[in-house]
This record gives structure tokens, C-alpha cells and sequence, in this order.
């Protein structure tokens, strides 16, 4: 015979300032809003969107994904932001724009971008 666990009510979690992720390359953009922890709250991508192929990588779908993310959030009481913006691509800046028209302060913008001090070896000169 099975056992039936009761189910208890999930408590919803109150986050007044967070951390914004915006990792925008070539291809795609993610967005991720965590708390001051860094435990992730809600995600989203601009191909989870319906965004395909070189549609992805531009600023309307960057825009979306901002949207999309902050729209989960904003039950949990999210109103400051930090955001850290990583990657070359088109939806930079419009992803950071769409954070102030949604309502939320923006403490600050990093950006946190790898770039290598030296790089990697080179490889060997070819001799023909």
C-alpha cells in the first residue's frame, strides 16, 4: 500500500533587489534574474521566445527576453536591479534600456565581458 504525502504550500519568495544577467552574443541573448545571492528567479531566451535563426541576435529580441524574465519576477516584489551585461552582441544596450522602462531601478551596469590578457599560443609558423 502507497503512502500519500500531504502537499504543503510553497511560501512565495520576497525579493526587493536582484541581479540582471544579460549575456548577448552573435547568436542568441539570454537573460538571468537572480537574487543577491545569485540563486537564480527566472530566465528566459530569445529562442525560447519563438525567435529562430538570425532573428535571434537582434535588439527587439533582446527586448522581449528582458520582458519575459522581469514579468516572472515582478510578483516577488523585484523593484533594484545590478545588471551585468556579457558578450559582443546587438542586444546590449537595448536590453538595459528596456530594464528602465519597465519600471525597475538600475543600481548599476558592469560589464563583465572575458578578455584575454594574453591569449593562447599562437600556432607555429608554417614552412613551406
Amino acid at each position: 500500500m502507497a503512502k500519500t504525502k500531504a502537499k504543503t504550500k510553497k511560501e512565495r519568495q520576497t525579493v526587493y533587489e536582484g541581479k540582471v544577467f544579460v549575456q548577448a552574443t552573435f547568436n542568441n541573448t539570454i537573460v538571468t534574474v537572480t537574487d543577491m545571492k545569485g540563486a537564480a528567479l527566472a530566465w528566459c531566451s530569445s529562442g525560447q521566445l519563438g525567435f529562430r535563426g538570425a532573428k535571434k541576435s537582434t535588439p527587439f529580441a533582446a527586448q522581449s527576453c528582458v520582458e519575459g524574465a522581469i514579468s516572472k519576477t515582478k510578483d516577488m516584489g523585484l523593484q533594484e536591479v545590478h545588471v551585468f551585461v556579457k558578450g559582443p552582441g546587438l542586444g546590449r544596450e537595448s536590453a538595459i534600456r528596456s530594464l528602465g522602462s519597465l519600471g525597475l531601478r538600475i543600481k548599476s551596469i558592469s560589464d563583465v565581458t572575458p578578455i584575454p590578457h594574453n591569449g593562447c599560443r599562437p600556432p607555429k609558423t608554417r614552412r613551406i
